[in-house]
């Protein structure tokens, strides 16, 4: 796997994980305490954190192949 379909890879599930983590940590606000606020450091955490150990996954999956 070369380093761009590495980018592209880690930039989708970057992408991903920071709507759907900010879209959860909005509604859990929202309807846990009545605060219609975004917890960005906790999306940008999970979003970076899932797009290394992803990207390194599937680069693994496919260098065995």
């Amino acid at each position: 796997m070369n380093i761009k379909k590495l980018v592209v890879e880690f930039v989708t599930v970057f992408a991903v994980a920071l709507v759907t983590t900010a879209i959860v940590t909005f509604l859990w606000n929202l309807i846990g305490h009545g605060e219609s606020t975004i917890d960005w450091e906790t999306s940008f955490r999970f979003a970076i954190i899932f797009g290394i150990i992803l990207t390194w996954a599937k680069s693994r999956e496919t260098r065995e192949k």
